[in-house]
């Protein structure tokens, strides 16, 4: 990533689609456990609700024709140019991967099975852990390299799921590796492009200021006391963000399965006093 806005655009990208897979594999876990199996994409009725994965379908092709220009016109450091080429290849994978759940739901012909489409989102985030920290070092390397694990964790979870879609901690495992990516995305965005909300004593990494003389991009930080605070910060920083991710996702998953037994317990209170009372009536009956 090169900046807030792509970043932003990360998350925006991320986090949404892992709120959604938690919620909607959570309520379909909830209908029925031993029935639970994992799908590409939990598609809602009417087809109008699916224009997330629509709006996907045209801003990433987008995002890669912005990642390659990027590429052709940026010139200051040739590590973090290459960079560009890469990632711009990544997302364009990521399309390819909306447009085969898109032709295995509405093409009854697309003879692609799901575990095959597991396994090629496995090897697309694969693609992104593999560019993810090219040309980049000191607390800039680590932030990357965290957001890296959090990759990893999504490629095994799809390659996991593509042999056993029945397994739910992996559905879930996936779920909320993908809104952990966004709010990191995030994160980094904030803490490595902006000096507002930047590390103490270090300064926002800006493009224009990159030379082909340097050999990794990093934080300008003034002492070396610095950048050890802010990978320090950092890494706080991700415990945080994993913590509240932990407890987003199991209180989501709380709250949907309290007003499912609500609604059971609504369902089976009237029918359990119709059953009192008529096996009361057969008693009177007995007795007379």
């Amino acid at each position: 990533m090169a900046s807030l806005v792509t970043n932003f655009s990360g998350f925006v990208l991320f986090f949404p689609i892992g709120i959604h897979r938690l919620l909607s594999s959570s309520s379909f876990y909830l209908q029925n456990p031993s029935h639970f199996r994992s799908k590409l994409w939990y598609f809602s009725d009417p087809k109008w609700k699916n224009l997330d994965l629509y709006l996907l379908l045209i801003a990433l092709p987008l995002a890669s024709f912005s990642e390659f220009f990027l590429f052709l016109s940026f010139s200051h450091h040739p590590t973090y140019r290459f960079s560009f080429f890469q990632q711009s290849f990544a997302v364009l994978a990521f399309w390819v991967l909306i447009i085969l759940i898109i032709l295995i739901e509405y093409v009854n012909s697309f003879s692609v099975t799901e575990s095959f489409v597991f396994l090629f989102g496995g090897v697309v985030f694969l693609m992104e852990y593999s560019v993810m920290d090219k040309g980049i070092s000191g607390v800039a390397g680590v932030v990357y390299g965290l957001l890296g694990g959090l990759t990893l964790v999504c490629a095994f979870t799809c390659f996991y799921l593509a042999v056993k879609p029945t397994a739910f901690f992996a559905e879930f495992l996936l779920s909320s590796g993908l809104v952990f990516k966004g709010t990191w995305l995030l994160q980094i965005g904030f803490s490595l492009y902006t000096n507002t909300f930047g590390l103490k004593g270090c300064q926002k990494i800006s493009i224009m200021s990159l030379t082909p003389q340097m050999e990794n991009v990093d934080i300008l930080c003034d002492l070396d006391e610095d950048s050890l605070r802010g990978a320090a910060m950092m890494e706080l920083l991700f415990i945080l963000h994993a913590i509240v991710v932990l407890i987003l996702g199991f209180g989501l998953f709380g709250v949907l399965a309290s007003k499912r037994n609500l609604r059971c317990g609504e369902v089976k209170g009237p029918l359990l006093s119709e059953l009192e009372s008529t096996s009361g009536r057969m008693c009177d009956l007995e007795m007379g």
